[in-house]
C-alpha cells in the first residue's frame, strides 16, 4: 500500500528548461526592445561617424556633433520620462567612449534635454517645427556652455567663440536629416503622444 502512496506523490518540474523560456514578452514589449536598441545602434553609429570620418573634415577648425544632435533629437521626440532617462544614458556612454569634451557634458545633455522638452510640452504641440526649434536651440546652448566651461577651466580660449558658434550651425545642418531618422525609429511599437 505504501508503494502505491509514492507512486501518486508531487513530483518537482523539471529543471532543464532554457531560461529564454521563461521570459514572457508581449509583442509590444518585444517592439519597445527593438525601438531602443535602434536608437542606441543610431547613436553608436554617429559616434564611430563622427570620430572616423568627420574628425578628418574641418571649416575653420569646426566641425559636427553628431551624438549631441541624435541624443537631443531622441530626447525630445520621446517625451519627458522616457527621453530624459535615454539623454542621461546616452551621455554617460558618450563620456566613457572618450569622444565628449569631459564629465559636464552629462549634465549638458540631460538638463537641456530635460529644459527644453518640458518647455516644448508647455506651450507647443509635438510638430516638426517645435522639435526641430528645441534641437537648435539646445544645440546651440549646448556649444556655447561648453565654450564657457572650457574659458573657465582654461582649456580654451575667447577667440575660438567663432569655432564653437560654426561647431552648433553645422551640428544643426545635421540634425536635419536626422530627424526622419528618428520619427521612422519611434513608429516601432506605435505613438504614445500624450500633448
Amino acid at each position: 500500500m505504501a508503494r502505491k502512496q509514492s507512486k501518486y506523490e508531487f513530483k518537482p518540474d523539471r529543471k532543464n528548461t532554457h531560461f529564454l523560456k521563461q521570459l514572457y514578452m508581449t509583442r509590444l514589449q518585444r517592439l519597445q526592445i527593438l525601438k531602443w536598441s535602434l536608437y542606441a545602434a543610431l547613436c553608436i553609429g554617429l559616434l564611430v561617424i563622427q570620430d572616423v570620418i568627420m574628425s578628418q573634415f574641418h571649416i575653420s577648425g569646426a566641425t559636427t556633433d553628431l551624438v549631441v544632435a541624435a541624443v537631443y533629437l531622441i530626447g525630445l521626440y520621446e517625451g519627458m520620462e522616457n527621453g530624459s532617462l535615454f539623454a542621461l544614458l546616452a551621455s554617460l556612454f558618450y563620456l566613457y567612449s572618450g569622444s565628449s569634451p569631459g564629465p559636464y557634458a552629462i549634465g549638458l545633455l540631460t538638463a537641456l534635454t530635460m529644459g527644453l522638452d518640458l518647455f516644448r510640452q508647455r506651450y507647443w504641440n509635438k510638430s516638426y517645427g517645435s522639435i526641430m526649434l528645441c534641437t537648435f536651440t539646445a544645440i546651440s546652448l549646448y556649444e556655447i556652455l561648453i565654450f564657457l566651461i572650457g574659458i573657465f577651466i582654461e582649456t580654451t580660449i575667447w577667440p575660438r567663440v567663432g569655432v564653437y558658434l560654426l561647431t552648433a550651425l553645422l551640428t544643426c545642418a545635421a540634425a536635419l536629416p536626422l530627424y526622419p531618422v528618428v520619427r521612422s525609429i519611434s513608429k516601432i511599437g506605435g505613438t504614445a503622444w500624450k500633448d
